[in-house]
């Protein structure tokens, strides 16, 4: 391999600009001039990449929103072919964004670039369509959960499972100290306001319904910012109690970490919850329409990450009319305590956990790209 390595990254969203920055960060240690440009954030910039589109820009979401941003795509998907054609570099770097990123890699596959793809599509919940075009268009595909290289065998693809980036994050998290004394119970209703919206106000009514009978019950709400605090101080408005419910801004992992328990929405935060080894409840409302069109569309057995990877259901899955204050209390409240429930919950997110280690830092998937094409 050459001592210089001219990469193209394309990470449209803040989480693929985090996970992308760790690895270029990796990549600098193994190559000793390393010049990358493309779509990220800060995090990229930070790493001294040029950054040609922010990902403030980029992260657009849903059907119609994008839609509405049509002519900016294509726009700078053109701008960034030609400059491809013109600089083409010695590797192409995608960082999920499927919807751009696979599009591009087709544009281009022509052209004889290695393109590797890191963190996969959600193919194995929805959109299988993708699988064999994937293979197509990339040379590697580095995945980020075990159940997720098996999809491709047969392909053509190189795909490989090597650990998730979490792991890692999750490690040298400090319990936040702010809590008080008594059963600690974190509420995680989302980052989105669609989300608090509807999860909110049953998660909160259950951990009231709860305080009423353990009075030393402390109750605290992650909130991803000020704004969507003041949301949900409105909505505990007008319910008794609340002012034992205290709302916590940009400290999730630290709350997470130091609670005995936790009311968590659907998503990342399952993950995340799972690595910081808090027993949990996984929650999860949406429109009727929308519920019921995904039951359509998507083909997983459980909604939560952290039950898919363990392959069963062990963390409690509350979805649409499951998930009321009485069932969410009654859930839950095994958990604040030292009962054979909640021991047999923390082995299993610790089984998780294991099967989850081996990123080593960003190193496993940057040795993976090196050895396949740089060897």
């Amino acid at each position: 391999m050459s001592e210089t390595l001219t990469v193209l990254i394309l990470a449209g969203e803040m989480s693929g600009d985090l996970h992308a920055a760790r690895l270029l960060r990796s990549l600098k240690t193994r190559v000793p001039s390393v010049k990358a440009w493309g779509f990220g954030g800060d995090a990229l910039a930070a790493e001294g990449m040029e950054v040609i589109e922010h990902t403030r820009d980029l992260s657009v979401m849903g059907l119609v929103e994008v839609l509405k941003h049509y002519g900016y795509f294509r726009r700078i998907f053109d701008a960034l072919e030609a400059r491809v054609h013109r600089e083409p570099p010695d590797l192409i770097l995608l960082i999920d964004y499927p919807g751009f990123n696979l599009r591009f890699a087709k544009a281009v596959r022509d052209l004889g670039i290695p393109t590797v793809q890191y963190i996969c599509p959600q193919v194995w919940a929805w959109k299988q369509s993708r699988i064999p075009k994937m293979a197509k268009v990339l040379d590697q595909l580095i995945c980020i959960f075990p159940f997720e290289p098996p999809l491709f065998e047969g392909t053509g693809l190189d795909a490989g499972y090597f650990g998730h980036p979490m792991v890692e994050e999750t490690v040298a998290v400090v319990a936040d100290p702010d809590w008080g004394e008594g059963p600690k119970l974190a509420l995680l209703p989302g980052s989105r306001i669609q989300e608090i919206q509807r999860l909110f106000p049953p998660m909160a009514a259950a951990a009231l319904r709860l305080k009423k009978e353990r009075p030393d019950l402390q109750i605290r709400v992650a909130a991803a910012t000020e704004a969507l605090a003041e949301q949900m101080r409105d909505m505990l408005g007008g319910m008794a109690g609340a002012e034992a419910v205290e709302l916590v801004v940009g400290k999730t992992r630290a709350l997470v970490k130091g609670a005995d328990a936790a009311l968590v929405t659907s998503g990342t935060a399952t993950l995340e919850t799972a690595l910081l080894g808090t027993p949990m409840l996984v929650v999860y409302k949406t429109s009727a329409m929308t519920y019921a069109i995904g039951k359509r569309l998507v083909k997983v057995k459980y909604i939560g990450m952290v039950n898919l990877i363990a392959e069963r259901e062990i963390c409690p899955e509350y979805i649409q009319h499951a998930a009321t204050p009485e069932a969410l209390a009654d859930g839950v409240g095994p958990l604040l305590e030292d009962t054979p429930a909640r021991r047999e919950m923390l082995a299993d997110l610790a089984e998780v956990r294991e099967r989850l280690v081996a990123d080593e830092g960003g190193m496993a998937p940057v040795r993976a790209m090196l050895e396949r094409f740089f060897p």
